[in-house]
């Protein structure tokens, strides 16, 4: 249920004597901080987190590292946000581990944690209030299961990872392989990891040539893993020659389904998890209990549903 008054009781400034009137209360302060800012993933989340902060009278901060690869840049703003005194911290942690002494702090100071999008190590419910994001485990055999169907359960097949210490996409590879491999595909290749941004997913996919001219489908696993892929086949001259399932949304993956360089893409419903981290965070701060895990869900796009308007919408 959502509480549109959540929380005016915190806060409260106030004004007495003769002929003064009360002020307005103040609206407490809550942080979220992606993994970066740049992608248009991220760009939905704030959306959904704004909106969710709005309709709940809370004062939200959005604040991240540039880049997906500055985990020093995360955990400098995290402790610069938690000593600023805010009530509560959303946060999609680029690594699982590197994160968790800058979780810890944050506790010990009172602020209440929910971890979204990707996991971090530790106990949710007990070293943070929640943890909502996709089951990324779940959308990447998604992924792998349309894959297999679509090359009638045999062939070869290259995985495009995108960086290590990402627990988001680590689980959506691993899904990935396990259905892959269940339902009879050959994966050529398992272990090469993208980095950061679509320019170097293009330049590690361009390192994969030889494997690619010999495989017949490819799975990616995040928005510049697909963009970056894409760009690759079409200068090795492999566009239309494999089939290509790639993960989350952005204009120039939707070009690329709609014309065909893309025969699928799972997509994650970014705003919904932007609204319902800042809503599980304002329940934590107003002690109310949170559930310890919120699955936002994932559909399988492509180009015989994409403009149907549930799909259409997350697609946008």
């Amino acid at each position: 249920m959502l509480r549109p008054l959540l929380l005016l009781s915190f806060l409260f400034v106030s004004c007495s004597g003769d002929g003064a009137a009360d002020a307005k209360p103040a609206r407490p302060r809550i942080a979220v901080v992606p993994k970066g800012t740049t992608h248009v993933f991220w760009q939905a989340v704030a959306d959904g987190a704004r909106t969710s902060g709005e309709r709940l009278g809370l004062d939200v901060t959005w604040k991240g590292p540039l880049q997906e690869n500055d985990r020093a840049q995360q955990i400098q703003l995290v402790q610069q946000l938690v000593g600023e005194g805010i009530a509560g911290l959303a946060l999609a942690p680029l690594d699982h581990r590197a994160l968790v002494p800058a979780v810890a702090a944050a506790r010990q100071r009172g602020v209440q944690v929910v971890i979204f999008d990707s996991d971090l190590d530790g106990t949710a419910g007990k070293d943070f209030a929640s943890f909502v994001a996709t089951d990324n485990k779940q959308a990447g055999e998604l992924g792998g299961r349309h894959l297999a169907t679509l090359l009638g359960g045999k062939g070869k097949v290259v995985l495009l990872r995108y960086q290590t210490g990402s627990a988001s996409t680590e689980a959506r590879e691993n899904g990935f392989l396990a259905a892959a491999r269940a339902a009879g595909l050959e994966v050529l290749v398992d272990n090469r990891f993208a980095g950061a941004t679509a320019g170097e997913a293009k330049t590690a996919a361009l390192n994969l040539a030889d494997q690619l001219r010999q495989a017949q489908g490819v799975f990616c696993s995040n928005e510049p893993t697909t963009v970056g892929m894409v760009q690759a086949l079409a200068q090795l001259g492999l566009q239309g020659k494999l089939k290509v399932v790639g993960f989350d949304s952005s204009p120039p993956i939707v070009a690329a389904l709609r014309d065909g360089s893309l025969d699928a893409i799972v997509v994650q419903d970014p705003r919904r998890m932007g609204d319902l981290a800042v809503q599980h965070l304002a329940d934590a701060i107003a002690g109310r209990s949170v559930p310890p895990f919120v699955d936002t869900g994932a559909v399988l796009a492509h180009r015989q549903n994409m403009d149907e308007p549930g799909i259409a919408a997350l697609l946008r």
